[in-house]
């Protein structure tokens, strides 16, 4: 009897080893997709959140980020690699969904426009947005969110597109040196690049003092992916939310830990992070937990419109599925 007692036990001890390891083993490996990560400052909580374990706790293995130098690109990317989820920028998803690709807005990264400055050169008779009028104004390419929000300055300071030259650079760095070269009088610089030159350059407008909040990056996913990896996409989630709460409560450490996946100086990465963790438009962060800010992304989708980005009209309630995420940000904010 004692001999059988003492199976049993054992046998249930093991079946409980067994469960707790299989509890414990991760979702499938999986690469996510992420515009420009290792370089604009969108991507930030995804290096942190691999460096600090948070997709390791919510059981997913993230194999890595790909990445690349437009939206565009990583949208292409994103499809035809089967990626689960990919972060872009909302004009992009958009006309790719008016063109047929069966995408889902699932969460809401990047709310604000706020990692941008206009600078200019430290002896520029440029002062404010009001002497804009004649100037040369730098922008990465066509169709470019740095084009509308050029065109959008213009607006804010009463002036007319007509009132001063936009000129394609091909890229932010590209600005900086057609800045020195003359090329351009007035060149958009995002973090953390402005934190690496904003000795050098004279700001003359910071977005989150002059435009309205802009929805810059959204997280996204296609039909396939949405029924196939569930579970994937909601850990994604949480654990990048995890991170954008990390870099508020430890923003150094955060910087210390960009500068790596970013390879630049931690004080340029410290100060980006410390920058836009402490920036707030209309009272707006920067880096959102993923939660739907419906106004920033009508906004920012008008200023694609500017652009000749997005044609038609947009049917937010089709394209945006909050599912995904954790129910206490569900809601959408109108």
């Amino acid at each position: 009897m004692l001999s059988c007692k003492i199976r049993r036990r054992a046998n249930g001890l093991l079946a409980a080893v067994a469960f707790t390891a299989l509890a414990s083993v991760p979702v499938r490996a999986e690469q996510i997709a992420v515009g420009n990560f290792g370089v604009s400052a969108n991507g930030m909580p995804f290096a942190v959140a691999l460096d600090k374990g948070f997709f390791k706790a919510e059981k997913i293995d993230v194999t890595g980020i790909i990445t690349s130098a437009g939206g565009g690109t990583s949208l292409r990317n994103m499809l035809a690699g089967g990626v689960p989820y990919g972060e872009v920028n909302p004009g992009v998803v958009i006309a790719a969904i008016q063109q047929g690709a069966d995408l889902k807005i699932i969460s809401d990264n990047v709310l604000t426009v706020a990692e941008f400055v206009w600078a200019v050169k430290p002896d520029s008779p440029i002062k404010t947005i009001k002497d804009l009028k004649g100037s040369k104004i730098g922008y990465t390419n066509p169709r470019s969110t740095s084009q509308g929000l050029a065109m959008l300055l213009l607006k804010e300071g009463g002036l007319q597109p007509t009132d001063a030259e936009l000129v394609r650079t091909g890229g932010f760095g590209e600005g900086v040196a057609a800045l020195d070269t003359g090329l351009v009088t007035v060149a958009p610089i995002p973090e953390p690049l402005w934190a690496k030159f904003k000795d050098k350059y004279r700001a003359v407008v910071v977005a989150s003092d002059i435009l309205p909040p802009l929805d810059n990056v959204v997280g996204v996913t296609t039909a396939n992916m949405a029924a196939e990896k569930a579970d994937f996409i909601r850990a994604v989630i949480r654990g990048r939310r995890k991170a954008v709460e990390f870099m508020h409560q430890n923003p150094d450490e955060a910087g210390d830990i960009i500068a790596k996946h970013y390879n630049i100086e931690s004080p340029v990465a410290r100060s980006a992070v410390r920058n836009l963790t402490s920036s707030r438009t209309a009272g707006i962060p920067y880096w959102g937990s993923g939660q739907i800010h419906l106004a920033g992304l009508k906004a920012m989708i008008e200023v694609q419109r500017m652009v000749g980005a997005i044609q038609g009209e947009v049917n937010y309630d089709a394209i945006i599925d909050t599912q995904f995420l954790p129910e206490d940000i569900r809601a959408v904010v109108k």
